[in-house]
């Protein structure tokens, strides 16, 4: 590495240093610290390129902000939140900060003078501004200082803080496993080449294979922001697509693009020529003579039909469905702005159909009431009804039946599907993301997720800048949602109903939450790609998969069941869905306003061997565990104690014998992977990024940095999985349909626990996988 080492002239004497060098040291010099007490030790290890700028006490706290973090110490307890994840910070009753987080997180902090707490304000308040430019992100300091620090590091930490190549060549990965005929039916085209069409899409661009650039080039001026219609899904069975797009400028003058509208059917018609594999095997089948297939016993074929001619020009294709987020009125409303809707007039054997999702603005409302009513102190009595206001989870309903719509489409009756809302970088990645996990195995298992963040959210210009509110000059805070917040959060109600069948765990989640607003990480900075490319952040920064990569334990779900090729169904009913308590409440009960600012999360010396009653209390109670199997052997009558969450005797009526079914719950909560990561990560009450006040070495990678901030300890833990009714999903699905095969561990296990019991309303709650 020329950075780490010095430059030689002809001489043989040293020269100044190199270019990177420099950068390095003195492009992000720590800066000198201020600190109120000269006896006080900064209480944390530092990471590479970090320093802290103020130093001081609290009431019973050390407090330290440095340029990464806010980090308080209490006696028996710790808060360390990265400055790029706190909204707001406002001084309450005179001596008090009460500090606000993007991610619903709220900090409390006191002080002993009212001159103390303005000062501390005034602080944070400086260190949390917006930053001016790129280079004041903790991100790039922290990469370059790490490049800096060792040739020794360097390989490895070049090697850590990249992403793999299943992200890195995703488009032609994708291509070949989705099984598109690139011959007859599709083609990538260049046209986006430098971004020159539309700097918010990818430089490579899926369409089909007759359509030509330059009716490309007439799309992009008809559709908003140059956004046309792209091709990003495959069904392999069927054939069927899914692409999106941005709205057509319509206007109220009503005008029309013909090579929008050929472009739009000509995707119907690319599916037609690329049935997929039921149409091959179907053909093979019926090229046989009747009576020689494996199943020509039990087949009911006309013998008319054994010629099975494959698709021609003269067969329609399937009715095209173009899934408009929005409501019908904001639609026509948009109309007023150069927007509009496409009418079915004009689209010839096409659909619209209106989803009726809120913007952005509602959804930010509504996660700033959801904020409030969870950092009640103490907790509120009308809870559930306070819940219910916000409206929170009725919006993440609206997502769920909107992606269940597509995936019914494509699954079940092999259309293909156009989704888009107003610009097609909030609404529209929402419904096709999750409808790629209800579709694909692929997209639930590690990698497959990584793949499907890096398409739809960042490749397709998701503009996480000034959503999170880190770009810079993002003073404008009506540009600022929690959109990706909200579309994990949906991911995590899938995995709370299928909790077998995704690779990662709930942990792996939260984390992301956290690194979307860290800027630890530079994956989610700039608005889209060809923002990170001008200023190079792929080569300046660490990638966030680095950290949730598929070797960490840490992020592994020991229920996974590999090899299913199951397409989901959830309950998308509001009642059916959860809070998500490991985000938005960081302890699982309610904290008293004495032992708040001291207990929002336990330190690292609860964690371990040290559990305190108080904090037992707070871990998910199941006390008729113990003696629910013995009351069936001995007939006893059971007892439901009300602590117990994991049993529904409202619900077995009615159950199917086959068919997916979402469960309810696991191990009567989110589990954490280990004693000792009970932490906001894994949906309990400790910091979800602490530290002991010892003296380490700074880490020099992602990976060894992550393990001291949070304490991640590997031990063996039993999990256990009660299997536990939910209603039946909108859809019935039949039995005996191969596309929708039982679990195999499942059901088995349903009909021994249902026959060695003698209440056919109750299962046991040890029954392991």
């Amino acid at each position: 590495m020329i950075g780490a080492e010095q430059q030689t002239d002809s001489m043989g004497e040293e020269g100044p240093p190199s270019l990177e060098y420099i950068q390095a040291k003195d492009l992000f010099p720590p800066k000198e610290l201020v600190s109120e007490d000269e006896n006080l030790q900064v209480p944390f290890p530092a990471l590479q390129g970090e320093g802290v700028e103020y130093l001081g006490r609290a009431d019973d706290a050390v407090i330290a902000i440095s340029n990464y973090r806010l980090h308080i110490k209490f006696k028996d307890s710790v808060i360390n939140v990265p400055l790029m994840l706190i909204e707001s910070v406002e001084s309450r009753h005179m001596f008090q900060l009460h500090i606000t987080c993007k991610d619903s997180k709220v900090v409390r902090c006191h002080f002993s003078t009212f001159k103390q707490c303005q000062e501390w304000l005034r602080r944070l308040n400086r260190t949390i501004a917006h930053p001016g430019r790129l280079e004041d992100l903790f991100a790039l300091a922290y990469h370059a200082w790490c490049l800096g620090s060792s040739t020794d590091d360097e390989d490895q930490h070049l090697h850590l803080c990249r992403p793999g190549d299943h992200v890195r060549q995703r488009l032609q990965m994708e291509v070949k496993r989705m099984g598109f005929d690139m011959q007859n039916a599709w083609r990538v085209s260049d046209i986006n080449l430098k971004y020159k069409l539309c700097s918010s899409y990818p430089q490579q661009l899926l369409v089909p294979v007759w359509i030509t650039d330059k009716e490309l080039e007439s799309v992009g001026s008809f559709r908003s922001s140059n956004r046309i219609p792209v091709v990003v899904y495959r069904h392999q069975r069927n054939g069927a697509v899914i692409a999106r797009c941005s709205q057509p400028e319509i206007s109220w003058w009503g005008w029309r693009n013909t090579e929008d509208e050929y472009l739009v059917t000509s995707i119907a018609k690319a599916c037609l020529m690329d049935p997929g594999t039921r149409f091959t095997c179907e053909a093979l089948a019926c090229s046989q003579p009747r009576g020689e297939g494996p199943d020509s016993s039990d087949s009911d074929f006309d013998s008319s039909l054994t010629g099975c001619p494959g698709p021609d020009a003269n067969t329609a294709p399937q009715k095209l469905l173009i899934l408009d987020a929005r409501s019908y009125t904001a639609a026509v409303a948009n109309r007023a702005k150069g927007g509009g809707c496409e009418c079915e007039e004009y689209y010839p054997n096409c659909e619209v159909m209106f989803m009726g999702m809120a913007n952005i603005h509602s959804i930010r409302n509504s996660f700033q009431s959801l904020r409030a009513v969870c950092s009640q102190i103490p907790d509120p009595g009308n809870w559930l009804s306070a819940l219910e206001s916000t409206r929170w989870l009725q919006h993440l309903s609206v997502m769920l039946k909107a992606a269940t719509l597509v995936c019914s489409a494509v699954e079940r009756e092999g259309r293909p599907v156009l989704v888009h809302c107003s610009d097609g970088w909030d609404r529209t990645p929402q419904i096709v993301a999750l409808a790629k996990i209800l579709l694909d195995p692929f997209y639930r298992t590690l990698e497959g997720f990584q793949v499907l963040v890096e398409t739809e959210w960042l490749d397709y210009g998701h503009k996480f800048g000034d959503r999170c509110g880190h770009q810079e000059d993002a003073v404008d805070v009506s540009e600022q949602c929690p959109v990706f917040l909200q579309w994990l959060d949906c991911v995590h109600q899938l995995f709370k109903q299928f909790p077998c069948l995704f690779e990662f765990n709930e942990a792996f989640l939260v984390k992301l939450v956290q690194h979307t607003y860290s800027c630890l990480y530079g994956t989610f900075l700039c608005n889209n790609g060809r923002e990170r490319e001008v200023r190079n952040i792929h080569n300046r920064t660490c990638s966030v998969w680095s950290l949730l990569r598929s070797g960490n334990k840490n992020f592994q779900n020991f229920l996974f069941i590999p090899g299913h090729d199951m397409v989901l169904q959830p309950v998308c009913h509001t009642r059916a869905l959860q809070l998500w308590t490991a985000v938005y409440l960081p302890t699982s009960s309610p904290c008293t306003s004495a032992e708040d600012a001291m207990e929002l999360y336990l330190s690292p010396s609860v964690q371990g061997d040290e559990l305190t009653s108080r904090s037992l209390d707070r871990l998910p109670k199941t006390r008729s565990m113990d003696n629910l199997v013995s009351a069936f052997e001995n007939g006893v009558a059971l007892t439901r104690t009300s602590s117990d969450p994991n049993l529904n005797k409202h619900c077995q009526e009615g159950r199917t014998a086959h068919g997916l079914e979402p469960m309810a719950s696991v191990g009567g909560g989110a589990a954490p992977d280990s004693p000792e990561d009970i932490s906001p990560d894994t949906g309990l009450e400790s910091d979800d990024s602490e530290v002991e006040p010892v003296t380490q070495t700074p880490p020099t990678t992602p990976v060894e940095m992550e393990q001291r901030e949070e304490g991640f300890e590997e031990a063996e833990m039993r999990e256990e999985i009660c299997l536990t009714t939910q209603p039946l999903p909108p859809i019935a699905l039949e039995q005996g349909n191969p596309h929708f095969p039982p679990l195999p561990l499942l059901t088995p296990l349903l009909h021994q626990a249902l026959s060695q019991t003698t209440n056919p309303r109750f299962l046991p709650l040890d029954c392991h996988i």
